[in-house]
Parts: structure tokens; C-alpha cells; sequence
């Protein structure tokens, strides 16, 4: 948000640098990210100077030119060429000196050296209105009216208006600072801490308004919900044009196009006092009412910009009587009802609008517009008659207007200011200093709240209606603090703290050391937002939903958390990146028999290949990465945390075409595989991805009690058995893996699967063969022949009775 200093001091008597006032700002919250010097003529006409034209003559070799002799109250007259046609002697003119950069209207930036034009010394330039940034009249040099002395510089001729603009960084909350007056409550208050007594706002006046005595034009608000106040004028009388240099000035410096008087009074009321209003011509309005409505979804309107728009039902829309869409309310006019140069009469509306309403249309539209903005953070609804006169008096003075009707206010359920009882202790233990009573109550009526009642102990405020995030005890103490200024907190000279013991399993320390292992393996941490569209989850009947006005489409707390990381995917695959290692540690929601659930996770996520290209890999196949790339790494945690002995199954084929779960018992530890293509279709994403996801909680509740131990390889050698077993195509290798170690016991280290054969003909129809390798070690000696073959009989025998397989000789 762009805040004007000569629009503030309209309202207050500043006199520190733009600077301080800029601190002072940001010590109230408003942060000032920027300041701008801006200027009402680029460049602030420096250099230029008045000129008297003492002689003028053609030059000698140029029919075009004249040379002229020009007084700028040197000791000396100066040269100059010019090629104007009317220079004449006598003139009082501009001349831009050398060393002077003009700024020409429209053009690029012109540097004035001396030099010599068709062999003549020209010491300097004469200027026409273009050439300064005066105007666009290019026709001739610009000659005063009067005579000012030679050598006055141009700056006080023309009497230019230097301002600084300050760029706001807005937080959501400061509905109450949209604006300048708001802005201006804000500086009164803290400037008065700073100095003392008490600066006055002076609020704009309005004492001169008067209604007309036709009646009001007729207007109907069908849902008052929907617009709890709505109010308006109408003004006739009006000479549509230019605005003049003051008003264009106040909204150039904020970064407004001027368009017209009228469009630019309400373009400066809504920046003056935060009220949005609209213009209608009168004479375009059919059936001889105006009706507040939702309109059937697929109504077409076509707005200012000339686009179609297809309405939502959801839309509030301005119609007329014949319910024909004039303007989405709060957002965007129409361009059917808008002033044009050949109005005369307006219908002037100042309204109060639902602020999710008007939020939802604007994003729906994608029309982020400065009136939409404001109302969306809530608009001041005691605000929109006062801010109705203030445009009338406006257009009275700029444009001519008349105010012909009563005033329309449809207010059936006024909005009273919020009433707050606060407790002088409470202030003094939160703030930690005691303020006093009289400089609490200076504050807050400097920020225009008003004390209605005090006693010893307590105080009750009123809190004006543009503060509604302003409800409670804290809030009030809140603002009491952001202009008091917490650098003028003192600190203590002592803190005490308590001793904490950290719970063993500390989450914390545990995240870092997985997420510094993963680091180390080529991973990047992601953070997704733990909110999601409701579009992807159809059919699901846990989910969380909730209110979303800032982003209307997330509306539900993510139930997983895969469509984050194909999300993530989708956005680093659009900007190239197409070889990604991410982890993210996050939470999923659930609403499950009217009870809320959180669940911590840790994902996986890898796409494309399982190193950099580099020409040692050159011409290799299976370069990129596989299910195995991430099996590795799924373990590779799961080692690094301790956690042994879990068993496997298949993971969920909704969300995997396929893949393992690991689990033990009735806690599951993760999910991974290969994503499943409907998901992939579903987020957009056409290449293979690798998901595994963690549940960090059960991760927790299984975590051995010892820590991880480091032990030195073994000494002595082991012996590998190689074994093909002819099993039923259902058998899983994991189930033979499970039985060979049971009965391996502690000397089998390894089985590993490293073949799989399937022929009808050999082995008989549903079976296959598994080629597993056993690997047998003792850390404490050399194992003999005769020992690991009885062991290898043992687990043949077991995996015979229990599985039926048969050893292929």
C-alpha cells in the first residue's frame, strides 16, 4: 500500500524528516518497506531558469534557426541556438542550462551540453512545455506571462510540490489502516508518545453537506446479510473532465491514473478513508431502481475491461430494476452503467459488503482490485454516509455537481462499536511497564477510541467499527503497546528460566537426524502447506474442511500427504527441474466420529534420475531412478533409527501401482512404491515418481530405548548357500526371508532374492522359481562346512512344510 506524506499532512501538523516518520510507522506495525521521492514535474526542474531575451537573429548558415543572446542573471548574457519560431526579443523564457538533464514529456531523459550548432556557440537550451515535462505543447518555447527576474529558478514559478510515498507492507489484519486517514490515527498516536501532549487528527469536513429534496432513488438489498449497509446519492448537474493538478497530483504520487473528475473523486475518497464507492450513470440505470442480488450461475456481464464474464450464483451483483447485472459488488463495474463523458447525472453508492463474498467473487474472477482489497479485510460499515458526503462536496467543487435526492441509507441492523473492558493491571503485566491511566487514555482516544467509563481498577473503551480484529482485553492492549513502541520496552536485568528435561524420544533432535542423513543422501527438504482442494478427495468423509477466504479453492486441511508431493513435482518439472530427491516432514488431517486428528509424517519423493548426468554416466542404461533408488533409502532410515524387525505388506493400491508396506503388528511404519497413475493423472505429472511416507509417529512409539550401536565388521568370513525354490505364484519373498531366519537364527546376516523364473512347461502352471542367496557369518570364529549345511537343511525343511517349496537341483 502506497501512503502519500502531503496527503498525511493534510490531516496533521508533521514537521520531522520523512525518514523519522517513516520509523515511527514502522514501529506502529505499518512496516515501511520503501520510501520515494516523487515529484510532480521529473527531475523538480532543477537547472532551469528564468531567461530574458535581449537580442534575437537568423542564423548565418540555417533559415530554421535563430541566434539569440539570453540574460539568466549571470554577469554575463549566455548564447544560445534556438529553432523555435516564435523566439523574439523581449521574451521572458526558460532556458535549461548546461549541465542540465531535462525530462521531456513522453520521451527519454536529455542531457544539455555546450556546444557549437552549424558553427554558432550555443551555451544552453530554451525550452518548449514538452521539453520541461510541463505539458505536450510542442508548438514553440514557452513564454511567461510575466516578468521574473533573470536567473529565478523555475521551480518557484511553477511552485512544484515535492512528497515522499511510503510503501506499506499491509498485514491482513489493519483493516483500520487502509487508508490515509487511518494511517494518520495511527502517527498522531505514536507521535504524541514521542513528543508529548497531544496531535490532533483533523478529520475531513463535512458540515457543508445538504441533501437534495427529491426523494431517494429506490434500491433494495435482498439478502441484508449480504450487504448490511447500503447507501447512495444522487448528484446531477455534472461537467464530466480533467481533475485538477491537486487531485491528479494526490493520486499520481500513490501510483493512480488520473481518468476522470468523477472516477477520480471516488478513487480519492477510497484512498482518503478507506471507503470504496461507485459511480453510476443515472441515465443508464433500467427499470428506475437498483436491486442488491445473487444472479442465476452462468449469468453472462460484461465488464469495464469489455471482457464476458460468466457469473457464479455465489456472486453478489448491483442490477437494475430489470435485474440486469450493472457491477460485481465490491469488485469490478460494468461497462453499460459506467460515467462516460457525456454523463450529467450519477447514482453515487457507498456500501458495506459481506467481506467472504466479496472475496470469493474477486479470486473467482481473478479481479484483485483496490476496492476489493479493502473490503475483503472489512470495511468500516459507520463510515460509508460520512464518506458520501465527503464525495459530494468533492464533486460540488471539481465538477459541478448537484445533490438532487434524500439520502438513501439502507441500514436495518446497525453495527455498534465493540465495547472492551480492560483492567490497568492487566495492561501493566503485559506490556510490563506501567503506563499510567491518563497516557492509556490519551492513546486511545488519539487512535479515535473513546472511553466510556473508568473507575480504579478498570476502564471500558469503545472500538471504532474499522477495527475488527479489535474484540477482547488483549487486543485493545495489543494496540496500547504498537504505539507506545516495544523498543521502549526496558529489559530486564535478569531472566530466570526453568530447567526442562527433553522426552525421550526428543522429536525435535530426531528430525535433524534424519533430515541431516537425507541431506547427506542428495535429498532437499520441502515444505508444502497443509492445505488442499477438496476436488481431489471426492467421496471421502474424513475431511477437515474450513472457511478459506484468502484462497477460496483450499478448502479442506490435507487428509495425505502425496498430493502435496506431486504438487511439488508438477512446479519444479514446469521450470525444468526434472531430477528431484525431497523430503518433507508434515501433518495430515481427519475428522473421524466428531473428533479431530493430527498425524506427523516423513515423505519421500524421487523422480528422473538417480544421479547428475556426467559423462561417466554416459551410454549407461537404468540411469534413472527405481523402486529399489528408494527401498534403499527407506531402509537406510529406518537403520539409521534403530527400527529392526518389522514385517511387510502390500502397500495400499489406491495410491501405489505398487510397493511394501513395512509394519509392526498394528502400527504402521511406512508406505512406498511406485505412485499409482491415477494419482499422477490427477496432479498432472507424466513421469514415473517413487512416494514413500513415513508415519513419524509410529516411528516414535517403536524407537528402541538404547541407542543405536556401532559395531566393527565382522573378522572371520561367511559362507553363501544359494538355494531355487520352486514356490506358488502367491508366495512373497518376504514370508521366505522371515522363515530362513527364524530358522538361521543368529548366524544367518543375509537372504537376498536375485532371480525370479517363471515357464509353465518346467515348473508347472502357478508356480515359479526364487533364486535366493543366504549368507552365514559368526563374529567370533570361521563357520565349518558341516555346520552351515545342517542349518541349510533346517531351513529348507521349514520352508517345505510351511510354504510347500520344492529345491530345484
Amino acid at each position: 500500500m502506497k501512503v502519500s506524506l502531503n496527503w498525511l499532512r493534510d490531516y496533521l501538523d508533521l514537521d520531522p524528516a520523512p525518514e523519522r516518520i517513516g520509523e515511527v510507522l514502522t514501529g506502529t506495525g505499518l512496516e515501511v518497506e520503501g520510501i520515494e521521492k516523487v515529484e510532480s514535474v521529473p527531475g523538480g526542474l532543477e537547472g532551469i531558469v528564468v531567461g530574458h531575451v535581449l537580442t534575437c537573429g537568423k542564423h548565418p548558415d540555417a533559415d530554421r534557426l535563430s541566434l539569440t543572446s539570453v540574460d539568466i542573471g549571470r554577469s554575463e548574457p549566455v548564447s544560445i541556438v534556438c529553432g523555435a519560431p516564435n523566439v523574439a526579443a523581449g521574451q521572458h523564457v526558460l532556458v535549461a542550462t548546461v549541465g542540465t538533464t531535462l525530462y521531456p514529456t513522453g520521451g527519454e531523459p536529455l542531457a544539455i551540453k555546450k556546444g557549437k550548432i552549424r558553427g554558432q556557440v550555443s551555451e544552453g537550451m530554451i525550452c518548449a512545455e514538452d521539453e520541461l515535462g510541463l505539458g505536450s505543447d510542442h508548438d514553440g518555447i514557452l513564454v511567461l506571462d510575466r516578468a521574473y527576474p533573470p536567473g529565478t529558478p523555475a521551480a518557484d514559478v511553477y511552485d512544484l510540490e515535492t512528497d515522499y510515498v511510503y510503501e506499506i507492507g499491509l498485514t491482513p489484519n489493519r483493516s483500520d489502516a487502509t487508508n490515509h486517514l487511518g494511517v494518520a490515527f495511527d502517527l498522531a498516536a505514536a507521535m504524541s508518545v514521542e513528543e508529548g501532549g497531544r496531535i490532533v487528527v483533523r478529520k475531513p469536513d463535512v458540515s457543508a453537506f445538504r441533501e437534495g429534496t427529491g426523494p431517494a432513488f429506490p434500491a433494495r438489498v435482498v439478502r441484508p446479510e449480504d450487504a448490511p449497509r447500503y447507501a447512495g446519492l444522487v448528484i446531477e448537474n455534472l461537467i464530466v473532465g480533467d481533475s485538477p493538478d491537486w487531485l491528479r497530483a494526490r493520486l499520481n504520487a500513490i501510483g493512480v491514473r488520473p481518468i476522470n473528475n468523477v472516477v477520480d473523486v471516488t478513487n480519492y475518497v477510497l484512498h482518503e478513508l478507506g471507503q470504496p464507492l461507485h459511480a453510476f450513470d443515472l441515465d443508464r440505470i433500467g427499470g428506475g431502481e437498483i436491486v442488491v442480488e445473487k444472479l442465476p450461475e452462468g449469468t453472462v456481464f460484461c465488464s469495464l475491461d469489455d471482457i464476458e464474464r460468466k457469473l457464479s450464483a455465489d456472486d453478489l451483483v448491483i442490477c437494475d430494476g430489470n435485474h440486469q447485472p450493472m457491477c460485481i459488488a465490491g469488485v469490478f463495474g460494468g461497462a453499460g452503467s459506467g460515467v462516460t463523458g457525456q454523463t450529467t447525472r450519477i447514482f453515487l453508492e457507498s456500501a458495506h459488503f459481506d467481506p467472504t463474498t466479496t472475496r470469493r467473487s474477486s479470486m473467482r474472477h481473478n479481479l484483485r482490485t483496490d476496492a476489493a482489497r479493502i473490503f475483503e479485510k472489512g470495511s468500516d460499515p459507520n463510515v460509508t454516509v460520512y464518506a458520501l458526503k465527503r464525495a459530494a462536496l468533492l464533486l460540488a467543487e471539481v465538477a459541478g455537481g448537484t445533490v438532487t435526492s434524500r439520502l438513501l441509507d439502507l441500514y436495518p441492523e446497525p453495527i455498534r462499536p465493540v465495547q472492551v473492558t480492560v483492567r490497568y493491571r492487566k495492561v501493566s503485566d503485559l506490556i510490563g511497564v506501567d503506563l499510567g491511566r491518563e497516557r492509556i487514555h490519551d492513546i486511545l482516544r488519539t487512535m479515535d477510541m473513546d472511553i466510556l467509563e473508568a473507575n480504579e481498577r478498570q476502564f471500558v473503551v469503545a472500538v471504532p467499527t474499522n477495527k475488527v480484529d479489535v474484540t477482547r482485553e488483549v487486543d485493545v492492549i495489543e494496540e496500547l503497546l504498537r504505539v507506545y513502541g516495544f523498543n521502549k520496552i526496558p529489559e530486564p536485568e535478569m531472566i530466570t528460566t526453568a530447567m526442562v528435561v527433553a522426552p525421550y524420544p526428543d522429536p525435535n533432535a530426531l528430525r535433524e537426524l534424519v533430515g541431516d542423513l537425507l541431506a547427506a543422501n542428495g535429498f532437499y527438504e520441502m515444505m508444502a502447506l497443509s492445505l488442499g482442494e477438496s476436488r481431489h478427495y471426492e467421496g471421502r468423509q474424513d475431511l477437515v474442511a474450513i472457511n478459506n477466504t484468502s484462497n477460496v479453492h483450499l478448502d479442506v486441511m490435507r487428509p495425505e500427504m502425496l498430493q502435496s508431493a506431486l504438487d511439488a513435482v508438477r512446479h519444479n518439472q514446469a521450470f525444468s527441474q526434472r531430477d528431484l530427491r525431497l523430503f518433507e516432514f508434515g501433518r495430515s488431517y481427519h475428522l473421524a466420529d466428531d473428533a479431530y486428528r493430527e498425524v506427523n509424517h516423513l515423505t519421500l519423493t524421487l523422480t528422473g534420475r538417480r544421479s547428475p548426468e556426467s559423462w561417466h554416466t554416459a551410454g549407461q542404461r537404468n540411469t534413472d531412478a527405481t523402486y529399489y533408488t528408494l527401498k534403499s533409502v527407506v531402509e537406510l532410515v529406518l537403520n539409521r533409527l534403530g527400527i529392526d524387525n518389522y514385517r511387510t505388506a502390500e502397500a495400499p493400491t489406491d495410491s501405489y501401482a505398487y510397493g511394501l508396506r513395512y509394519h509392526k503388528g498394528p502400527l504402521e511404519l511406512v508406505d512406498f512404491g511406485g505412485v499409482a497413475g491415477a494419482a499422477k493423472e490427477r496432479a498432472a505429472v507424466k513421469s514415473g515418481v517413487f512416494f514413500a511416507d513415513f508415519n513419524w509417529d509410529n516411528l516414535l512409539r517403536v524407537l528402541p530405548k538404547k541407542p543405536v550401536q556401532v559395531t566393527t565388521p565382522g573378522k572371520y568370513p561367511g559362507v553363501r548357500r544359494d538355494l531355487a525354490l520352486v514356490v506358488a505364484d502367491g508366495t512373497r519373498f518376504a514370508d521366505i526371508e522371515r522363515l530362513a531366519r527364524k530358522a538361521g537364527k543368529q548366524l544367518l546376516t543375509d537372504v537376498n532374492l536375485f532371480d525370479v523364473y517363471r515357464n509353465d512347461e518346467q515348473l508347472g502352471a502357478g508356480r515359479k522359481s526364487y533364486a535366493v542367496s543366504f549368507l552365514f557369518a559368526s563374529p567370533e570364529r570361521t563357520l565349518q562346512d558341516k555346520e552351515v549345511d545342517k542349518l541349510m537343511r533346517g531351513i529348507e525343511g521349514v520352508l517345505a512344510k510351511q510354504l510347500s517349496a520344492e529345491v530345484r537341483r
